[in-house]
């Protein structure tokens, strides 16, 4: 602040002296610093008190800003903190869950390894065990063939299976031809040699043959049998229908006619009723006794004593027979198949009805089936197999 400007202070002077001054020279020149002295003080305040106030003023504003300040401050602390214990909470539980997830990863890791470690262990075994497998592919391989030849051989002739021999022999030759080593070619040339011989060979149609067996057994329930024959009804006598006289023609037969007429005339009516019924009473009674007695020539008689559960076996043991017949015709056994076709034909001419026509289409059935040749003579895979024994009892 500026220093206001002083006045001197009057000298003090003797009480003779200053009664000696001049009066009105000594007022004047008082009055004037008076007067002039409190309008320089009041210029010079008001701007200070100005200034304290707006000084004051910005101090308040600036006090109240740093006061919101520091509140604010302080809330947003607040807020960061919470949110950095949520965080950290949240934070605290992903790692728990990582451990978790990581200690269950190295149990799994674990089980990979073992398991690892077991098909390196596999893996070992399965290539030492190729190569063991490589060393004899061939000799398995021609074991293999051996025993698909033996079995067919077997098959060919027990059975005549000739479509089996021939599949045997394909894929003997497909096995043969994958290993593609020149020491296979004379055990693929007998099996080529084999393979002709068998496509020679005459074909019989076996299965139509045997559907044709099935059908006679399917048909043997309803053949007829002499035993259970029925007599057949006579047929019904005509009835005489009168005819009524004709009128009498005039000129030369005029006298026969009245001739014939005369006994007609005689007769009466009831005596044309009681010849009418006694006719017809014979007759009913003449049919009768012919159904009563009848008689019929039988080679075999006892065909015509067969009880009704003996009739069953009989049909039975005949549809056995077929069954046999069929049985050889399969396995190529021509003399088991004749003897069989031959016993079932003579049950149905001694025991059946031949006059039947379903009997009849049975037994020409059954004489087409026999007249089949099974005589044939079916070749062996002795080349073949000789091939391969020889092959392989080389060093």
């Amino acid at each position: 602040m500026n220093d206001l400007p002083t006045q001197p202070d009057p000298v003090a002077l003797p009480d003779g002296a200053a009664d000696k001054s001049p009066p009105a020279a000594a007022a004047p020149a008082a009055a004037a610093p008076a007067a002039a002295a409190p309008g320089v003080a009041d210029t010079l305040q008001r701007p200070l008190t100005i200034a304290v106030i707006v000084l004051g003023i910005l101090l308040a504003a600036q006090t109240w800003s740093s006061h919101n300040q520091m509140r604010n401050l302080r809330e947003e602390m607040a807020r960061r903190l919470q949110k950095g214990d949520v965080v950290n909470t949240e934070t605290g539980a992903l790692a728990r869950t990582v451990q978790e997830s990581a200690k269950e990863l190295q149990i799994k890791v674990a089980l990979l390894e073992n398991r690892q470690t077991e098909a390196q262990s596999q893996q070992l075994a399965l290539e030492q065990l190729y190569q063991d497998l490589s060393k004899n592919r061939d000799e398995w391989a021609l074991a293999e063939i051996e025993q698909v030849l033996s079995t067919a051989s077997q098959q060919l002739q027990l059975a005549g299976n000739v479509q089996g021999a021939l599949i045997a022999l394909q894929n003997a030759d497909r096995s043969l031809s994958r290993s593609d080593k020149p020491q296979f070619i004379t055990i693929r040339r007998a099996i080529a040699k084999d393979t002709e011989k068998l496509k020679a060979l005459p074909s019989v149609d076996s299965v139509g043959l045997a559907l044709r067996l099935d059908n006679v057994m399917a048909q043997v329930d309803t053949l007829p049998m002499l035993a259970d024959e029925k007599p057949t009804l006579p047929a019904a006598p005509e009835k005489k229908v009168r005819v009524a006289a004709k009128p009498a023609v005039a000129g030369k037969g005029a006298k026969s006619v009245k001739e014939a007429s005369a006994p007609a005339e005689e007769t009466s009516p009831w005596l044309h009723q009681v010849q009418d019924a006694w006719s017809t009473w014979s007759t009913d009674m003449w049919s009768d006794v012919r159904q009563l007695i009848r008689v019929r020539s039988v080679d075999t008689p006892d065909a015509l004593m067969l009880s009704p559960s003996q009739a069953y076996f009989l049909r039975e043991n005949l549809k056995l027979r077929l069954l046999n017949a069929r049985m050889a015709l399969l396995s190529r056994n021509e003399t088991a198949f004749r003897g069989d076709l031959i016993a079932a034909q003579e049950a149905l001419a001694k025991y059946f009805d031949t006059r039947a026509k379903s009997t009849l289409a049975v037994q020409a059935l059954l004489r087409q089936v026999q007249g089949s040749n099974l005589a044939i003579e079916m070749p062996t895979l002795a080349d073949s197999l000789n091939a391969v024994r020889n092959y392989k009892a080389k060093p």
